[in-house]
């Protein structure tokens, strides 16, 4: 369950304020206007920042003023070591020295590697590439160093990584090999001894922008090889912005400033592309026009991805280097096929987790989430994290266990910084890196309980400073129906593009009545009718069975949504699409305080003598909870929705009893797909003596005599 955090109503007046100024003189629409506000974009100043059309002026070399943002990008030479790195590379091309560009294996490395090798040969360099097997770990590696060494490279060009590579930079150093460095990731107090290190994110860096991905690095050095004082970034986009599109989405990386830019450019060059492999890539897809980042981000990025998580991330190389329109469509096969196998890998990981879950339950009421198993493909592990995190949302940890090592990947919630985990963890790992929401390590198998128990420590200090670990959803502000109209909704559009850093903006219907209720693709989706302020609107649940809503038709819904047009047979109309929905009365708040309670009780620890006093559920309660449970499975918070009586139980005691009814044998509840549901019984259950009534029963009594 996710919190729901409304960004207007922090200072509602000043958000109100802003937001007029800017739909005044920026000319936009107020739902555009209030989104930007709520997210602390509340001047013109923030919003030409936003929009990447900062107005600064530089001089040419005659004095004369020169805007220093040409096409909304600022001159590329003000990255630090960028005019070196050009300068090495002109001297290398200019002597015919072998020039290598070592990329990584996941989209931005591989795309990253593909910009600079088609820039540099087609400019009459003397170039090779090389990207990592997985095996081999992320990042430059001194075996690989040699290798190149003997076979002629004089230059290394690193894209999307080598600001850690300390050893490997000593190593070229000593064998004559020069060292350029670009790349995007947080760099340690000092720095490698490479001939020349470009990172926006260097400490003594003054760029104005510093959140590019790898090959939006890659795409701005293009455009400082390409000459003059500012560089030439018209050339850069048009060649390059298709492939430094889909990186900076699928590295999610902000979609802000320039990021934007490269975005807005490169989804423009993907619908005109003359690239061969994208153009197969996109047929063998299905991705349908017109493309938005969201189009990136699911239908192209998991394919190139794949050959690096489960074969070799040289195939999708090949593929956006291919020129022949036949080989690309029998590559893009190739690459969808391990796209499907990544899947399947994927699949069997999450179904691992869930027998483990189903053995030992008490695992999913951990604060952390720590699951390890024999085997796993180590590169479907970190994609399989991010499910679970979505799922349960807190933070996830999943191991893959050989014979001598273990091999992690972590995601987060905000608040739960996994490189600080892994910090307060770092005695029992044997290597380890990462960053606020994500991280990668390695320990030794033995390890593994104790690294587990040290996680749920740290996250106990947490808990004491009063830190949630639950997501929020952001929600721009509550709406009434005269606010979403046509033109407003889509004065949306000036936003786009939409992904990390720039979400789509979430709307709050308050109070909405469900007029109607309709099953879609034989009810695994839903579309229900819903009155807002007096008027109707059509809104679209997704992956959501009608048989499971947590609402009837006639109730009164609080509902998340975001809004867009719909156009059918020349005309348009405005439809919505829901984020999230509860029943109106329902406080999500307290729902979400009434399962960490019900989550600390399960893990046995001391409850509130307030709190435990009600949470024994009576005869009626236990009654009325059993007749929301369904013949079908649905969830926890469907089966809350669905109460009728008594109206004022709690979220805790409801799950409470769900608990109780699965230890009488009434039910079946699968807690790793958070799913519960009657099954057929003929004999009569004593619930009074099921454990967890028992417990509640003895604990409520402790909390009476302590009184």
């Amino acid at each position: 369950m996710k919190k729901w955090s409304i960004g207007s109503l922090t200072d509602l007046p000043a958000v109100t304020a802003a937001a007029k100024e800017l739909s005044s003189k920026g000319n936009i629409s107020m739902l555009a206007a209030y989104t930007l506000a709520s997210r602390g974009i509340d001047t013109m100043e923030k919003a030409m920042g936003f929009f990447g059309d900062n107005p600064h002026e530089g001089y040419d070399d005659e004095g004369n003023p020169v805007p220093e943002f040409v096409m909304g990008f600022p001159s590329p030479y003000l990255i630090n070591d960028m005019e070196k790195a050009c300068d090495l590379l002109n001297d290398a091309i200019d002597s015919a020295s072998l020039i290598c560009v070592y990329g990584d294996y996941d989209c931005d490395g591989i795309t990253a590697t593909a910009v600079m090798y088609s820039y540099l040969s087609n400019i009459g360099g003397c170039v090779e590439y090389y990207i990592n097997d997985r095996s081999e770990g992320y990042g430059m590696n001194c075996d690989a160093v040699r290798r190149l060494f003997d076979r002629g490279v004089k230059v290394i060009l690193t894209v999307d990584n080598g600001i850690a590579a300390f050893e490997e930079a000593k190593l070229c150093r000593q064998l004559g090999i020069t060292l350029i460095i670009t790349d995007h990731h947080q760099p340690s107090q000092s720095l490698p001894l490479a001939a020349a290190v470009v990172d926006a994110h260097r400490t003594d860096c003054n760029a104005p922008y510093r959140d590019y991905c790898g090959c939006g690095l890659a795409l701005r050095l293009i455009a400082a090889m390409e000459g003059g004082r500012h560089g030439d970034m018209h050339f850069a986009t048009e060649q390059y912005s298709d492939l430094a599109a889909i990186a900076t989405v699928a590295d999610v990386v902000p979609l802000t400033g320039e990021n934007r830019k490269i975005v807005q450019h490169g989804l423009h060059y993907i619908e005109n592309s003359e690239n061969p492999g994208l153009n197969a890539l996109l047929e063998a897809a299905g991705v349908k026009h017109p493309l938005t980042a969201e189009s990136l981000a699911f239908g192209l990025a998991p394919r190139i991805n794949a050959a690096g998580r489960v074969a070799r991330a040289t195939d999708a190389l090949e593929l956006l280097l291919c020129e022949d329109p036949d080989e690309a469509a029998a590559k893009a096969e190739k690459i969808c096929g391990y796209n499907n196998r990544r899947k399947i890998l994927e699949n069997t990981v999450m179904e691992s987790i869930a027998a483990e879950a189903e053995i030992n339950p008490s695992v999913l009421d951990n604060r952390v989430l720590v699951f390890s198993g024999k085997g796993w493909h180590h590169g479907v592990v970190g994609i399989a994290a991010a499910r679970c995190q979505e799922r349960f949302d807190r933070p996830v940890f999943l191991i893959s266990v050989d014979d001598e090592e273990a091999r992690g990947s972590a995601r987060s919630t905000e608040e739960f910084n996994v490189f600080d985990a892994l910090s307060f963890c770092d005695d029992l790992l044997e290597r380890f890196g990462g960053h606020s929401g994500a991280g990668g390590f390695s320990l030794k198998p033995e390890n593994i309980p104790a690294f587990s128990q040290r996680l749920q420590e740290y996250a106990a200090q947490l808990i004491k400073q009063r830190i949630s670990f639950t997501p929020a959803l952001d929600v721009v502000k509550a709406v009434s129906a005269e606010e979403l109209t046509i033109e407003q909704v889509k004065g949306l559009d000036i936003l786009e593009p939409f992904g990390e850093g720039n979400s789509k903006p979430l709307f709050l219907a308050a109070g909405a009545m469900v007029s109607d209720i309709f099953p879609l693709k034989g009810g695994e989706h839903t579309k229900i009718i819903v009155t807002i302020s007096g008027k109707s609107f059509t809104a679209l649940m997704f992956s959501r069975k009608t048989a499971t809503l947590p609402f009837e038709k006639g109730d009164s819904v609080n509902m998340l949504f975001s809004a867009e047009i719909n156009r059918f047979n020349g005309c348009e109309s405005v439809t919505l699409r829901v984020a999230d929905i509860m029943k109106a009365g329902i406080k999500r708040n307290s729902c979400i305080a009434a399962e960490d309670v019900y989550h600390a009780f399960r893990r046995g620890e001391s409850i509130d003598e307030r709190l435990m006093s009600r949470m024994l559920p009576d005869r009626n309660e236990l009654a009325a909870v059993y007749r929301a449970i369904g013949k079908i499975p649905m969830s926890a918070e469907s089966i809350f929705g669905r109460i009728k009586y008594p109206q004022d139980i709690n979220y805790c005691k409801a799950l409470l009893c769900i608990d109780i009814f699965e230890e009488a044998g009434l039910i079946k509840y699968d807690r790793f797909a958070e799913t519960a549901v009657t099954i057929p019984t003929k004999e009569k259950a004593d619930l009074t003596r099921t454990p967890t009534y028992m417990k509640l029963a003895n604990k409520g009594q402790q909390s009476s005599s302590n009184h």
